[in-house]
């Protein structure tokens, strides 16, 4: 299976795959925070990727936040081949909230990596400018880290933030 099979999966398939731990987390949260075991750890068996959510004191509002966490590093860490022809819906106006965003960062990325960390061929096969491609990355900071480890991989220098 490949990262678009497993982003595209449901919640509960995605669970399926996971290995899932409950712990009792530390910090602040009141009286209850130590009596119940409501912070979750998933492992993503086939990937290797791990997240937790211990943010709430609910378990069930904990799991669905490392469900959330556990796409968005399949989209950020694993990449893939680039199609054939760019999607036509693909645009770098999307917010962090935008459903499609974590899926526009792997796109971003896999070019990213298929054009050796080079910022500027990347965004001429986006159809962008290069200043769109760099406010796109330093949209989020693990996007951004994302993109300066994929640059240093290549064997060039970080990008700097505007």
């Amino acid at each position: 299976m490949t990262r678009s099979t497993w982003t595209s999966l449901t919640d509960p398939q995605l669970l399926a795959q996971c290995e899932v731990d409950t712990y009792r987390a530390s910090g602040p949260g009141g009286q209850k925070r130590n009596k119940t075991s409501s912070a979750v750890r998933l492992r993503h068996l086939p990937s290797g990727l791990l997240v937790i959510g211990e943010e709430s004191r609910s378990q069930h509002e904990n799991k669905a936040r490392a469900l959330r966490r556990i796409r968005q590093r399949l989209w950020l860490a694993l990449r893939e081949p680039l199609p054939a022809d760019l999607p036509s819906d693909v645009t770098l106006n999307v917010g962090r909230r935008d459903e499609r965003f974590w899926p526009t960062v792997g796109l971003v990325l896999d070019a990213l990596e298929q054009f050796t960390g080079q910022v500027s061929t990347t965004a001429e096969w986006l159809g962008t400018t290069t200043g769109s491609l760099i406010d796109f990355l330093e949209m989020e900071d693990t996007v951004w880290t994302e993109a300066n480890r994929i640059r240093q991989r290549h064997g060039l220098g970080q990008l700097r933030q505007g």
